[in-house]
């Protein structure tokens, strides 16, 4: 007979996780075990990294998934590799091979590979994929044997490096380390550089070093997160507003951080700015984002003041724990 299973006691929980996602979880996986862990009431993630991917995913917690919308849009940075001359069906090492052609290349073609994907290009985005088709994700019909007509899409490579790099006797691969803008497919970059070198290619392995101002450095394990207690859990949270740390700043007095918190515009003396992050004064706490146009702060997405409150609260319930 099967023990019962212990009910969590969920909890508001307000921050951002870095997390170093392992090896075969997916995203919502990784971001399911980390909000077990941390008992927390709402969560969401900034974007997802494939099962077969490692790395830098960002997890929103409470008032923080608000603006996860802010690093779905930022630059990544990818270390990557790529074997040559196997293609498979899915642009990874999970996908079925389905042509193998002979590998010579030099690194004067590694080198024109790099100038060919630099700066503006256009992607087919892969069959499996999250994109979705009248309402279905495009692996979904992968899954079904139904290839869907695919638009190219403009993304940006910032910058690419390419490099031979060990591989099993008999093999051939290549590095690539990748800085890009949103909506860039690492597997299709590796397929797109493999049939410029002639000899076709597919992702072994792929690492999320960077997004937006976040590195690997930073992050945690989900291993590390559950050998912690409670209290040294919540200590790895990072404010919501890192998640605005490029953002313009400006500061309201009480009363206009009150009807700024209505959702109401101020006027003031400000330059106009696209990207603003905005703070209270009475009490000091991250409020919200905004824009300014002609000297009025145009409220964005909002705190309420409950989940300022609960973030003061757990803050100096950290400050009193020895």
């Amino acid at each position: 007979m099967n023990a019962p299973r212990t009910r969590v006691q969920r909890r508001p929980v307000h921050g951002v996780l870095l997390l170093d996602k392992p090896l075969g979880l997916s995203s919502n996986q990784a971001l399911q075990k980390a909000k077990w862990l941390l008992r927390a009431e709402k969560a969401g993630h900034t974007g997802t990294l494939d099962p077969l991917a490692t790395g830098v995913l960002p997890l929103c917690f409470g008032a923080a998934t608000k603006f996860s919308q802010l690093h779905l849009d930022a630059d990544k940075t990818y270390v990557a590799t790529a074997r040559l001359g196997v293609k498979t069906a899915t642009g990874d090492a999970e996908g079925d091979v389905i042509a193998e052609r002979p590998v010579h290349v030099t690194p004067q073609d590694l080198a024109r590979a790099e100038a060919q994907f630099t700066g503006p290009i256009r992607q087919v985005p892969p069959m499996h994929s999250a994109l979705k088709k009248d309402g279905k994700a495009l692996y979904e019909y992968a899954r079904e044997g139904i290839e869907v007509e695919r638009a190219p899409r403009a993304v940006v490579i910032h910058r690419l490096k390419l490099a031979d790099t060990a591989a099993p006797e008999g093999q051939f691969a290549i590095k690539i380390e990748a800085s890009v803008s949103k909506g860039t497919y690492i597997r299709t970059l590796g397929e797109d550089i493999g049939e410029a070198l002639g000899c076709g290619a597919h992702l072994t392995s792929l690492r999320r070093t960077a997004t937006g101002g976040f590195v690997e450095a930073q992050c945690i394990t989900l291993e590390a997160l559950e050998a912690m207690d409670e209290e040294e859990r919540l200590a790895q949270l990072l404010p919501a507003e890192a998640l605005v740390d490029g953002h313009s700043r400006v500061t309201l007095g009480a009363e206009d951080a009150a009807r700024f918190l209505s959702g109401l515009r101020r006027r003031g003396a400000w330059a106009d700015a696209s990207e603003v992050a905005v703070f209270g004064t009475e009490p000091a706490a991250f409020l919200g984002t905004a824009h300014v146009t002609a000297g009025e702060l145009i409220p964005g997405r909002l705190l309420n003041p409950i989940e300022i409150q609960q973030i003061l609260l757990n803050a100096q319930q950290t400050e009193a724990t020895p």
